[in-house]
């Protein structure tokens, strides 16, 4: 090592050192928030519960390991010279680094330093290569499995919702760091900056049907979606998210025993045609320069969620069977491939516009029930008479009496890779 580099390296660490006494300085002392923003503002908001739950606290090993998390935040930050850290207001000359000498490289992480190589190229497209993934309807059954899959990968989320505490719930930060949750007032600020937007929020439908009801199914797309387009719009040109994955669902279809949809099909008549209709309308009015992809879904099949998560219970106690005739169509898809299609659209440009999110091979109801119970080892023999589920959900009763037979012609043509497309299978990976 030359006497230049040796020198360089000491220096550097030094100046880490004095990183560390301010940040330990801020911690202890005042856990002045706006400070610790400035410093490891990459994952910041959710390393921040953490410091307020513990603003008081004198226990040096805590301290030390809130520092220890702080600093790993800070490895990943990025920043246009990752080798200046703003301090205070209009000065940045206690941080700045010391400039290397030639041959030496500085990688965007504070704390590696290396010779110059080939491999710089591939790491920096990695860096690259992650997103900031701003989601709505986080905390529903599709939306907590897909902030589990981006986190997985390390990829940045941030967790839109109306209720933080219960997505705290949902994404401790000890489970989840680094994932941000923000409520409303904070979203504009989430948005702005954010690589891509999901929109799922929306009020479930199996539910007993009153006027309010109703309203409230329509309103809760609609608002939610209307919310983040103008969010999006008004964001400014270099921190506008490039991509909305909006959700949407078959019901736009209305019902049939006897048509096959595809995304060319025209729109139903009836109310939930009427509510996806609005739906796509109040996404449809994003940015030009945003790249849209509606995803009209089908029945999710999961353990956690969804329609299978109730039908499981009546046939462990032997009293599973169809609904209704059992000759409506049930066009499904596995909630991992349903997530797997999401995550695809968020980085493929070929994906856009209209994109169904059902299965390849869709299935009577009766047949669908058939091959639960299989799996389950149990009969479906209990088949459940309309009248009895008109009784309990009224007219939200359409949603489980009636059908549509769709096909995701749009995901096979851009050679999307069904991982369940038989229900069968579909099945057995679930209860298994």
């Amino acid at each position: 090592m030359s006497v230049a580099t040796a020198s360089y390296l000491a220096r550097r660490a030094a100046q880490k050192e004095r990183v560390r006494t301010l940040y330990r300085r801020a911690l202890k002392d005042t856990l002045n928030w706006a400070v610790h923003r400035h410093l490891f503002y990459s994952d910041a908001d959710a390393l921040r519960e953490k410091f307020e739950a513990n603003r008081h606290v004198e226990d040096s090993e805590l301290i030390d390991r809130m520092i220890a998390a702080g600093e790993a935040s800070y490895n990943k930050w990025r920043h246009p010279d990752p080798y200046i850290v703003p301090w205070a207001p209009g000065g940045t000359k206690f941080c700045r680094n010391p400039t290397p000498p030639p041959g030496v490289w500085r990688f965007r992480r504070m704390t590696t330093f290396c010779v110059s190589s080939g491999n710089d190229s591939e790491e920096s497209q990695k860096q690259a290569d992650k997103m900031i993934v701003s989601v709505t309807g986080a905390t529903g059954f599709i939306g907590k499995r897909l902030v589990q899959r981006l986190h997985a990968d390390n990829h940045r989320v941030r967790v839109l919702t109306r209720s933080k505490s219960k997505a705290m719930s949902i994404f401790p930060v000890r489970d989840y760091p680094g994932v941000l949750i923000a409520e409303e007032p904070e979203w504009r600020n989430c948005i702005q900056g954010s690589t891509a937007v999901v929109n799922l929020a929306g009020l479930p439908i199996s539910t007993r049907w009153s006027p309010e009801i109703k309203k409230e199914i329509k309103e809760s797309r609609i608002k939610a979606t209307s919310k983040v387009v103008d969010l999006i719009n008004s964001s400014p040109d270099e921190r506008r998210p490039k991509v909305l994955i909006s959700a949407t669902a078959v019901g736009y279809y209305g019902t049939s025993e006897t048509r096959v949809f595809d995304e060319q099909s025209p729109s139903g008549n009836d109310y939930l045609a009427e509510v996806c209709r609005e739906w796509e309308a109040a996404a449809l009015r994003v940015d030009k320069d945003v790249r849209l992809a509606l995803i009209r879904i089908g029945v999710v099949l999961g353990k956690e969620g969804g329609a299978l998560a109730k039908m499981i219970p009546l046939f462990m106690m032997f009293a599973g069977g169809p609904l209704g005739s059992g000759k409506q169509w049930f066009s499904w898809i596995h909630v991992d491939d349903l997530v797997s299609l999401i995550y695809e659209a968020l980085s493929n440009p070929s994906y856009k516009g209209v994109i169904n999110g059902t299965s390849p091979n869709p299935v009577r109801l009766s047949e669908m029930c058939d091959h639960l119970g299989s799996v389950l080892g149990r009969p479906s023999w209990l088949p459940v008479p309309d009248i009895a589920l008109k009784a309990v959900l009224g007219e939200g009763a359409c949603v489980v009496l009636e059908g549509q037979k769709v096909v995701p012609k749009r995901a096979k043509e851009l050679g999307f890779p069904f991982k369940y497309p038989n229900i069968k299978d579909a099945l057995r990976s679930i209860i298994s």
